[in-house]
């Protein structure tokens, strides 16, 4: 029989005991020959694939105790065997590895939920739940603990939005698609599983806490047009020509269609990532983060130019100010001369930069193109850099050991910075003249873990941080809660860095830049992992300056329609994967004065000179 609690402020429904099934949960196998075998792979969903199909997904297997659980490399780059969630006090965890495109074994004796990632690509999940055979219902464990060092109850509303999060990752059946009037079903396995406080089913609890079968909302583009064009890093869109997935996709500022597709299936472009452009806006450097290449195409023809290697796992790209120089990050690189330094245009590589440390995410550039700041993923630190001196300037803490920090926003005037640390849900921000930590901003504190209560804006695992081009706000996507958070980054103000407001989002919330609105002001725009449009945020509607009324003003597809020009036919996935965006023109403080006539002349005095 079906029973209903009432705890912490949300329904859970469970079943009785006597209506458990045994160890044969109904759709779920037991592993063969009490070995998981893991391949890592650059396929969307499919990252940590077992070759068998679980619900949707091939990423988990259910075993008994002492099961051998084998990595093996079948990617284009490397990738850690990380393990993010674990059965708290859980033998032989925490479990981390090196990058490396080998194989790696591991044990796993004590029953509970265990859920790998890469640290690099920390959307890459695996899951192996070993269950108990003398026990009803499959077991996940009293308590789970993540690498970072949290424990939270396996009942928690933390520990469902994690293992949420694992089905709609896993399988692209789960992903959010607005090309389709169907509603949006997540399919989880219907077993029954054993937590803290007692014997649940999965899908009853998932469903009653987070909602399914949701009617998506109609799109709708925002009234006022933006200049130039927005580029989006469809990361997940399978196209015709290529064995490896993603797609750059262009947006219309002016009237908000998709006008073009850029596969590149001549190199099979892998995995697209994070984008920028040259002084004029001519060309489009994009990272391949699941391969060791920076490709390089021309913006107006989608044609390609050249495809330069860099290193592992390439995330972000941009360039220098003063130089037109590019840099890039080798996000699997352990090496501490981990930013590449490319030629104007990308003609070639010119050094290695050495910053201390190794495997740097979302870096940032000043607007003078004197500084660099680094997020070190690895480490829980970041690094400043000076160009004029060419030397570290600084390397301070921003996480916890394993807080994960991944992406930097710089203030217009190269006074602060802020680091977002995915695993902590913290914003660390640094003044940059006295290299001093000044503040911690804590995007959970209005978070409840353990019952779901959310009493002001929450932003769990932040990702992209830009700050707005005139200093004013900065918009942060986060991905699990699947939340904007914005703050006020407006200096002397007893709101300065603190978040005043928080807008929905799409799962697996990633990816943000600002571009000039039409007739002055900003759009920030948002993309989503798991789903294919795109969010258009204005952050100062009333045009006060203050970035606590920010709301979201469009919501735009990133799908094909019949005027899309392609180099590719798309083959699945239609517009899934946003990550990195590029708006262009690039209007930031330093970039923007450097813009060509042609596309200054489209911009407001204000917008040319965002600094002042």
């Amino acid at each position: 029989m079906f029973t209903t609690l009432l705890k912490g402020g949300r329904f859970v429904t469970c079943l009785s005991i006597a209506a458990v099934a045994t160890l044969a949960a109904p759709g779920l196998s037991q592993a063969s020959g009490n070995e998981v075998n893991f391949s890592l792979t650059d396929t969307p969903g499919r990252w940590f694939d077992t070759g068998a199909t679980i619900a949707g997904t091939r990423s988990l297997a259910v075993t008994a105790p002492g099961v051998r659980v084998n990595f093996s490399g079948n990617s284009n780059t490397v990738h850690t065997r990380t393990s993010l969630i674990y059965p708290t006090g859980a033998a032989g965890m925490p479990f981390n590895t090196s990058p490396k495109k080998g194989g790696d074994t591991i044990t796993l004796t004590t029953p509970g939920l265990y859920v790998f990632t890469c640290s690099i690509h920390p959307y890459m999940f695996g899951a192996v739940i070993v269950d108990d055979p003398k026990t009803t219902g499959l077991d996940l464990g009293n308590s789970i603990s993540l690498i970072n060092g949290i424990t939270v109850p396996s009942s928690s509303d933390l520990a469902t939005r994690l293992l949420r999060t694992f089905f709609i990752a896993t399988n692209p059946g789960n992903w959010q698609n607005y090309a389709s009037s169907v509603p949006w079903h997540v399919t989880y396995p219907n077993v029954d599983v054993r937590v803290d406080i007692g014997v649940v089913n999965l899908p009853a609890v998932l469903d009653a806490r987070y909602g399914n079968d949701v009617t998506l909302e109609l799109l709708r583009n925002p009234i006022v047009p933006a200049v130039g064009e927005i580029w989006v890093a469809t990361q997940f869109e399978t196209t015709s020509g290529k064995s490896k997935p993603g797609t750059i996709t262009a947006v219309s500022g002016a009237n908000w269609q998709v006008t073009r597709k850029v596969a590149l299936p001549s190199i099979n472009m892998n995995n697209p990532h994070n984008m920028w452009t040259d002084r004029n806006q001519n060309i489009i450097y994009a990272t391949q983060w699941f391969d060791s290449k920076l490709a390089v195409f021309d913006r107006q023809t989608g044609m390609f130019i050249r495809n330069v290697s860099v290193g592992e796992a390439p995330a972000h790209v941009m360039t220098r100010t003063d130089t037109d120089q590019l840099h890039v990050t080798n996000n699997g690189d352990t090496r501490t001369d981990s930013v590449m330094e490319l030629a104007p245009l990308a003609t070639g590589v010119e050094r290695r930069i050495d910053i201390g440390r190794g495997n740097a995410h979302a870096h940032w550039m000043s607007h003078d193109g004197k500084k660099m700041v680094t997020p070190n993923v690895f480490t829980g630190d970041t690094t400043q850099y000076n160009f004029s001196s060419n030397s570290i300037e600084s390397i301070l803490p921003a996480s916890s050991p394993f807080g994960h920090p991944l992406a930097t926003g710089m203030m217009p005037d190269a006074s602060k910075y802020y680091v977002a640390n995915l695993l902590d849900s913290t914003m660390t921000v640094i003044n940059m003249n006295t290299h001093t930590v000044i503040k911690s901003i804590n995007l959970i504190a209005n978070y409840n873990p353990v019952t779901g209560a959310i009493s002001g804006p929450v932003g769990a695992l932040p990702i992209q941080t830009p700050v707005s081009p005139n200093g004013k706000s900065m918009v942060t996507a986060n991905t699990l809660t699947g939340t904007i958070t914005v703050v006020d980054t407006r200096p002397g103000l007893t709101t300065t860095d603190t978040v005043v407001a928080m807008l929905a989002c799409d799962p697996g919330c990633h990816g943000v830049q600002y571009g000039a609105k039409q007739g002055g002001g900003y759009y920030a725009y948002v993309s989503s992992k798991f789903s294919n449009r795109m969010l258009v945020v204005d952050p100062d509607p009333n045009g006060d300056g203050n970035p606590s009324d920010a709301s979201i003003v469009g919501k735009v597809g990133l799908f094909a329609s019949g005027g899309t020009q392609s180099d590719a036919t798309i083959s699945g996935n239609r517009g899934m994967g946003g990550q990195g965006i590029l708006p262009i023109p690039v209007v930031y403080n330093g970039w923007v004065q450097n813009l060509p006539a042609s596309w200054k002349s489209q911009l407001t005095a204000a917008q040319q000179n965002p600094a002042q």
